[in-house]
């Protein structure tokens, strides 16, 4: 059975949907915290770059700085529903925003512990 020919209106879609995810990019980066993830991700990369590690380093590096921001993007978006839909303050909403914010942290506890497996040895030879 043949496939029914794509409509340019489903292209146009996904040239939106693209658009509102950079959209929400730009709601993400104006959170502090992801600022700081993304700093500190520059920081790693720019430390990989001059310690010059392997493709599989990069490859274990660029996952876990993406587990991390991806985790915040998450955080971000429960909070911001959380917010909408209890606007005054109730314990099960507080669970929800804090349950959130732990999976951030436990992201970046678990990239850091990757950041130090990978370029600590390369720091402590370096230092030492």
């Amino acid at each position: 059975m043949k496939r029914p020919a794509r409509s340019s209106g489903r292209a146009v879609s996904r040239v939106a949907s693209f658009g509102h995810a950079l959209r929400g990019l730009g709601v993400l980066l104006r959170q502090p915290n992801a600022r700081i993830h993304v700093a500190v991700a520059l920081g790693v990369t720019t430390l990989g770059l001059a310690l010059r590690v392997s493709a599989l380093e990069w490859c274990t590096l660029a996952l876990a700085m993406a587990l991390v921001l991806g985790a915040e993007a998450l955080n971000t978006a429960i909070e911001l529903v959380v917010d909408m839909a209890q606007p005054e303050w109730h314990a099960l909403a507080r669970d929800a925003k804090d349950v959130a914010a732990a999976a951030v942290l436990v992201c970046s506890l678990g990239a850091a512990v990757v950041g130090l497996w990978v370029l600590g040895p390369k720091l402590w030879t370096l230092l030492g």
